[in-house]
């Protein structure tokens, strides 16, 4: 018998089991400091390049299935509903106005888009706002996300136990308003900064772990007073929820933010 083995009665076996236990599944990850994933402190995205938008549709099918074959080419694209009522379609992160032109006439001559309209970084919130103190690109992301409320929200070709349903929400907020995040939510959760339940601030980004396990697998973006938008579930409407709610409050990892004091 081993000094390990002798050295543990058999109450602190059982102690030892119910511990391991305890660290299982969502309830285990309440505290942000036994986060699955760690982040380095003081990360900020990456301002998002040259983008594309095509389609202008009042059918939001139209434009899943436009995104979906952009997707299937290997264009990471994403739509999103337009002040106006209409559904468009935007991707691409090129460095140059050029270089998206040159892709889009591409495409263009290919027969897989019509129209296009180049969206350059300098339109973006992100680059409007970014270097103020004011808050108004938290704000604006906020709006964006509210702007997504009640509609059904529709990924396809990957698996929902990398979170990419709701991930691709989150990532098309920051994107819509020119910071380049990632797209799953596991890498999104790598790419921000902690911080601490009671100082998230709105546009921060929410994660939660929903499989029973210990990764992160479900996002949402942080709206103010305890609350978050969130795509559920495929197909289901994009809706708000409260942290406080037993399920995400058993579930919660932790928060990241990408924007610091100058969002």
């Amino acid at each position: 018998m081993s000094f390990f083995t002798r050295s543990f009665s058999p109450a602190c076996w059982l102690l030892l089991a119910l511990f391991l236990v305890g660290l299982s599944g969502c309830g285990g990850l309440r505290q942000e400091g036994v986060a699955p994933l760690r982040a380095t402190p003081q990360k900020k995205l990456a301002m998002l390049g040259h983008s594309i938008q095509v389609g202008a549709f009042a059918n939001l099918d139209n434009a899943v299935r436009l995104m979906q074959k952009l997707d299937d080419l290997g264009f990471d694209a994403y739509y999103y509903r337009h002040a106006g009522g209409l559904y468009k379609v935007r991707f691409g992160d090129y460095p140059s106005r050029k270089e998206a032109e040159s892709r889009a006439v591409q495409l263009r001559e290919a027969g897989l888009i019509e129209e296009f309209y180049l969206v350059v970084p300098e339109q973006s919130a992100a680059a409007r706002f970014r270097r103020y103190q004011s808050g108004t690109l938290r704000k604006m992301l906020v709006s964006t996300a509210e702007g997504f409320l009640g509609i059904p929200y529709e990924w396809g070709g990957e698996s929902a136990e990398t979170g990419f349903d709701c991930s691709g929400l989150a990532m098309t907020i920051y994107k819509l308003n020119g910071l380049n995040l990632p797209r799953n939510s596991r890498a999104q959760y790598q790419a921000g900064s902690p911080v601490r339940r009671e100082d998230l601030a709105p546009g921060d980004l929410v994660f939660f772990a929903t499989n029973g396990d210990a990764m992160v697998s479900h996002v949402g973006i942080y709206t103010g007073n305890g609350r978050f938008i969130h795509a559920s579930k495929k197909g289901e409407s994009i809706r708000q929820s409260s942290l406080r709610n037993g399920y995400f409050d058993g579930c919660y990892v932790g928060g990241r933010t990408y924007l610091g004091k100058d969002g």
